[in-house]
């Protein structure tokens, strides 16, 4: 049995996507954020969900609940790059005057699609970055958004189609810092990933392009347990598919995946040393990828050319034991 209701969240307006097992919140107004997700067979929240008192927060960091939206994600160095003949300024918000995270942050994004049936729920929501003055002047290439959610089962799919309105090539970076909450115990998940080689970051943060060896994070490739464990690491999927698992001792599995060939970067966060959150955040381009000195295909940044969206996907599905 599938629904869609609505919902408030500090007077703002959200969308609920019901299925026989999960429960996904969406935020359209901020963001258009997933701020919960709820088992309701494991009567679990799976993402760190903000509380109403969390309202002055999210509006200053909505990228730390839920699964946001980066775009582009990571650092940019001075917040300064040129592509195709354009200069690109983003705001310089981060020490040392450098950039984090994109420019989306609480944009108001269109419901315009709200269907469910015996199959399946969905919700489509699309935003013009010509409509924020924010955005145009720090990104002058305007772009469309549209991001279909659709619930089945157990699986949340998030389809983002990007167009390029404008006249000229522009650079485009994707990515999520989804927070899986693993509830004060980490001794009893483990974590597995396509994982190739660490990227170096400099004493900014910033990858400097270069790939050093996985040593004890080879775990990951078979699963880490994620007791002791403390990372802000970026990793190369390499030729890998680009699909995490996340994996209790009683045999209860979250998978997230995104598609070929965009996503070829992750980066995994716990905040300190592990205890009540991972983030794994797959990205499409390297941190910092409009100044690297490799082509595309390395940085994953996406040549988005006028007239010719591409479409990213993501799954997460979980697996109850």
């Amino acid at each position: 049995m599938y629904q869609i209701t609505k919902g408030q969240w500090n007077g703002y307006d959200t969308f609920i996507m019901h299925s026989d097992t999960l429960e996904a919140t969406l935020l359209p107004e901020l963001g258009c954020n997933v701020i919960r997700l709820w088992d309701k067979a494991a009567q679990r929240d799976i993402l760190r969900a903000p509380a109403e008192s969390d309202l002055d927060y999210y509006m200053t960091k909505p990228y730390h609940f839920g699964i946001p939206m980066l775009m582009p994600p990571g650092r940019i160095r001075r917040g300064k790059f040129e592509y195709a003949g354009v200069s690109y300024q983003f705001d310089q918000n981060t020490a040392n005057d450098n950039h984090i995270h994109g420019l989306h942050r609480l944009q108001p994004w269109s419901v315009i699609r709200a269907e469910a049936d015996d199959e399946q729920a969905v919700v489509t929501a699309q935003f013009h970055t010509a409509d924020d003055d924010n955005w145009m002047r720090q990104y002058p290439t305007p772009l469309e958004f549209q991001l279909t959610f659709i619930l089945q089962g157990s699986t949340l799919s998030q389809h983002l189609t990007v167009t390029n309105i404008g006249g000229q090539a522009a650079p485009f970076g994707f990515g999520t810092h989804t927070w899986f909450l693993i509830d004060g115990e980490p001794n009893r998940w483990t974590l597995q990933v396509p994982v190739s080689g660490i990227y170096e970051l400099d004493e900014e943060l910033i990858t400097t392009g270069n790939t050093i060896p996985l040593g004890k994070n080879e775990q990951l490739l078979n699963g880490m347990n994620l007791r002791g464990t403390n990372f802000d690491t970026v990793f190369s999927i390499g030729t890998d598919k680009p699909e995490a698992w996340l994996t209790r001792d009683d045999g209860y599995r979250i998978r997230y995946a995104g598609n070929r060939p965009f996503f070829k970067h992750w980066v995994l966060y716990t905040r300190g040393v592990a205890d009540e959150i991972v983030c794994v955040e797959p990205y499409t381009w390297l941190t910092d990828a409009p100044n690297l000195p490799f082509d595309n295909d390395t940085t994953g940044l996406i040549d988005l050319k006028p007239n010719e969206p591409i479409t990213l996907v993501l799954d997460l599905e979980i697996q109850h034991p």
